[in-house]
């Protein structure tokens, strides 16, 4: 059971922070805007190792370049290309130069636009936090030279976007995820094959590259045990992130009370004065939430909550000092 879109309207939306997305839909220029607020964050990266001078052979990970770390004692099959003469002949004895080889960690966001998204009783509807959140990660990485990429989708169908470091491919995917959003209605008709998250986790596969940064924004109301088979692939050669989209309604029934609710399609009358109902409510949303922990324990994924009465900024802020 779920609140659906209908009731969300007739709840007032809070009044949203300066910086911060409110209502039920979003448009390019706000996603385009956040890139100030960005500029305070930086996302973790990878870990960098030391070694000699790289020689003939190619790293199997992209670097950006060799940083000079230290010179030490000559070992036996260090190259003798990274010797430092100028140490060697004041010191009588081989040094090589040591470099910092600096890894780089393309990120994939995965932003969900689904229709179960269309909903919010605080500030803004959970689609819209999403894509706040998409959002500050793609400019936060852009700020700090990262590859950024994603895949946007919904029940209608997705677009992927290969990690890249410019401008423009952050823009063509804040733009399609501005499209997703101000796509999404009341008036939903489902097509009889929808694109649902594990379809969106399948098609990551393509786009993945070990060492990656994977981050799912979504309220995973679709999880089933298909889903921990495509976060396991995932998880294997990347770090995983899940970013857990939800309204304070769907955490506990409104006060007791005759409640029209809406999909879109058929309408239902909840009477949340009976007890049973409120303990079989409560019940689904300890499962619910049970499950989400255990997938993201099971696969070592950091679980970041995103709620509707909170700006993203926030949920950022939880993401990267989990970390530290």
């Amino acid at each position: 059971m779920r609140f659906a879109s209908k009731l969300a309207q007739h709840s007032p939306l809070q009044e949203a922070p300066p910086h911060s997305l409110g209502g039920a839909y979003c448009s390019v220029g706000d996603l385009m805007r956040l890139r100030w607020v960005a500029k305070t964050f930086a996302l973790p990266k990878a870990k960098r190792i030391s070694r000699p001078q790289a020689g003939s052979h190619h790293s199997r990970f992209r670097g950006r370049g060799m940083e000079f770390s230290e010179v030490r004692a000559y070992q036996p099959g260090d190259d003798v290309r990274s010797i430092d003469w100028r140490v060697t002949a004041r010191r009588q004895k081989p040094h090589t130069k040591l470099f910092h080889e600096e890894r780089e960690r393309p990120v994939l966001i995965i932003c969900d636009q689904s229709h179960s998204q269309f909903f919010g009783s605080q500030r803004a509807f959970k689609s819209v936090r999403t894509a706040e959140a998409a959002a500050l990660l793609a400019w936060t990485g852009l700020n700090h030279s990262d590859r950024i990429g994603g895949i946007v989708f919904s029940e209608q169908g997705h677009e992927e976007f290969r990690p890249a470091r410019n401008r423009k491919s952050i823009l063509r995917m804040l733009s399609t995820i501005a499209q997703f959003n101000q796509s999404l209605s009341v008036d939903y008709q489902p097509p009889d094959r929808p694109f649902l998250l594990n379809d969106a986790l399948q098609e990551s596969g393509r786009l993945v590259k070990p060492g990656s940064l994977v981050v799912v924004i979504s309220d995973f109301l679709h999880i089933d045990q298909g889903t921990g088979k495509q976060l396991s692939k995932i998880a294997q050669h990347s770090d995983l992130v899940l970013m857990h989209a939800s309204d304070p309604l769907e955490h506990e029934l409104p006060p007791p009370g005759m409640y029209p609710v809406s999909n879109g399609q058929k309408t239902l009358l909840i009477n949340t004065r009976a007890q049973d109902t409120r303990n079989r409510y409560q019940d689904w949303v300890a499962q619910h939430r049970a499950q989400l922990r255990h997938l993201a324990s099971q696969y070592r994924a950091r679980l970041i909550p995103l709620s509707t009465h909170q700006d993203a900024v926030q949920s950022l802020r939880s993401l990267l000092a989990s970390f530290s």
